[in-house]
C-alpha cells in the first residue's frame, strides 16, 4: 500500500465539539487533499477530503467496500473487536459489485418511489406525534434520541419488511451489533448476526407462503414472474438484514444530530418556526452540514489510479470524507455556514453513483416528517445542555449522539 510522504490523521477525526468539524479537514482540502489515515486497528488507507476527488471514487462503478476476500484491504478494528462489518468484510450475503449488484438495486429500488414514500407518510406522521406526546407527557427534560430519534426509523423499517413493530428492540441489538467497533466482542456479534439471519429466514419463509405489500412481499411477487425466478431465500434474507442496519442506526442518529444543530443556533430553529416551509431545505442542509458521520465511507481499490497527480496502487483501502467533501469551498458558498434555504444542495451525505444509499428518499421523508411535527407540537424546544456537553457515541461506524437531552416550557393548563 501507498505510504503518503504527508500528513497521516488517525481516525475517527472529531472536531472539539460534538457538532463542529474537525479543524482538520480545511488544512487537508487545501494543501493535502490525498493524506493518510490510520484505523484503531493500525492500518492505513488513502484518505480524500475534496468534493471532486471523493464523488469520483463514489461513482467509479470499479470500486466498492472492501470485503474478506480483497486482498490487503485495510480493516477498521483491532483483532478481537466485534461487529461484522467492522473487519472490512460484509455479514450480508448479497452481491456488491458490477451487473449482480445492479440488478439487485434495480430490483429494490422499484419499492422506494415517491409514490410508496408518499403513502407510508401519513403513517410515520401519526408514529411521531405519539412519540412526542408521549415525551412531552413525561415532563422534560429528555432524551430526544431515545423518545423519537430511536423508534421512529425502527417502526418504519419494520412496517416496510412486514415485520412486528413489537420485536423492534431486539432489531436496534441486532443493528447495534453490526455496526459498533468497540462495544462488542467478536464472539457477541456473531451470536447477535446468527439470531438475526434466523429471525429473517423465519420471517422470509412465511413471506414466501404469502407475500403481502411490504418490500419483501414485492421481491417474491415480482420473482414469481422473471425467468430466473428472483431472489434467492438468502438474498431475500440479506436485503432485510441490510436494509435493518443501513436505514435504522443511521436515521436515528441522524434525528437526533439534526434537531441538535438547529436548537444549537436558536436562531434556526426561530427561522423554521417563521417558515415552516422551509423544512425541505433545512433536512438537507443538515444532512450536509452534518460533521459528525464517523470513520467515513471506505473503497477498495481494485486497480491502479491517479488522485491529484498522486498513484494509489491497487489494493489500497480509500477513504472517502464525505463531510468534509460538503464543505468544499470549491462546491459551496460560505460552506461553514448553515444556511437553510441552500439549494441546489449536492451534498454526497448519500453517496453517489452506483452504490449511492437507495434508501435516501425514505430517510428524507423521515427527516420531514420528525422536523414538521416537533415545531409543531413542541415549539419551545431547546437543548437541556450546552452542545459542547452531547455525548458522542463512541466506536459506531456512522457516528453520532449517544443522547440528545431536550427540554421544553410546559403548557399552561
Amino acid at each position: 500500500m501507498t505510504q503518503h510522504q504527508h500528513e497521516t490523521v488517525r481516525l475517527p477525526l472529531t472536531g472539539d465539539s460534538p457538532l463542529e468539524a474537525p479543524a482538520a479537514w480545511q488544512s487537508l482540502r487545501r494543501g493535502c487533499p490525498v493524506a493518510t489515515a490510520e484505523f484503531p486497528s493500525g492500518d492505513k488507507a488513502a484518505y480524500l477530503t475534496r468534493y471532486e476527488h471523493v464523488k469520483g471514487v463514489l461513482t467509479d462503478p470499479r470500486f466498492t467496500r472492501p470485503t474478506a476476500a480483497d486482498p490487503g484491504a485495510a480493516r477498521v478494528a483491532p483483532a478481537g473487536a466485534g461487529g461484522p462489518v467492522a473487519d472490512g468484510s460484509s455479514a450480508l450475503a448479497l452481491p456488491d459489485r458490477g451487473e449482480e449488484h445492479q440488478r439487485w438495486r434495480r430490483r429494490v429500488g422499484k419499492y422506494f418511489t415517491a409514490k410508496r414514500m408518499t403513502a407510508l407518510r401519513p403513517g410515520m406522521v401519526a408514529m411521531a406525534e405519539d412519540l412526542v406526546d408521549t415525551m412531552t407527557a413525561g415532563g422534560g427534560p429528555a432524551d430526544l434520541k431515545a423518545a423519537l430519534g430511536f423508534p421512529l426509523p425502527v417502526f418504519v423499517i419494520c412496517e416496510i419488511l412486514g415485520v412486528p413493530a413489537a420485536d423492534r428492540e431486539r432489531f436496534s441489538h441486532w443493528s447495534d451489533a453490526f455496526l459498533n467497533v468497540s462495544r462488542y466482542t467478536a464472539e457477541q456479534s456473531r451470536a447477535a448476526q446468527e439470531e438475526f439471519t434466523r429471525y429473517m429466514s423465519a420471517h422470509t419463509a412465511a413471506v414466501r407462503e404469502n407475500p403481502g405489500d411490504d418490500l419483501l412481499g414485492m421481491l417474491v411477487r415480482d420473482g414469481r414472474a422473471e425467468e430466473d425466478g428472483g431472489l434467492t431465500d438468502d438474498e431475500l434474507v440479506a436485503t432485510g438484514m441490510g436494509l435493518l442496519v443501513a436505514g435504522h442506526e443511521t436515521t436515528a442518529n441522524m434525528i437526533g444530530k439534526m434537531t441538535a444543530m438547529l436548537l444549537a443556533d436558536r436562531a434556526l430553529w426561530e427561522q423554521l418556526l417563521a417558515d415552516p416551509a422551509l423544512v425541505r431545505t433545512a433536512v438537507d442542509e443538515a444532512l450536509r452540514y452534518d460533521a459528525n458521520l464517523g470513520f467515513g465511507t471506505r473503497r477498495y481499490l481494485t486497480e491502479d489510479i491517479e488522485i491529484d497527480g498522486e498513484s494509489l496502487p491497487g489494493g489500497t483501502t480509500v477513504v472517502c470524507a464525505m463531510p468534509a467533501a460538503n464543505r468544499d469551498e470549491r462546491v459551496f458558498t460560505d460552506p461553514e455556514t448553515m444556511d437553510l434555504t441552500r439549494s441546489p444542495n449536492p451534498h454526497l451525505t448519500f453517496g453517489a453513483g452506483p452504490h449511492a444509499c437507495l434508501g435516501q428518499a425514505l430517510a428524507r421523508t423521515e427527516l420531514q416528517v420528525t422536523l414538521e411535527v416537533l415545531l409543531r407540537k413542541v415549539p419551545t424546544l431547546r437543548l437541556a445542555v450546552p452542545a459542547a456537553a452531547l455525548p458522542r457515541v463512541e466506536g459506531l461506524l456512522v457516528g453520532g449522539l449517544r443522547e440528545v437531552p431536550v427540554t421544553w416550557e410546559e403548557r399552561s393548563a
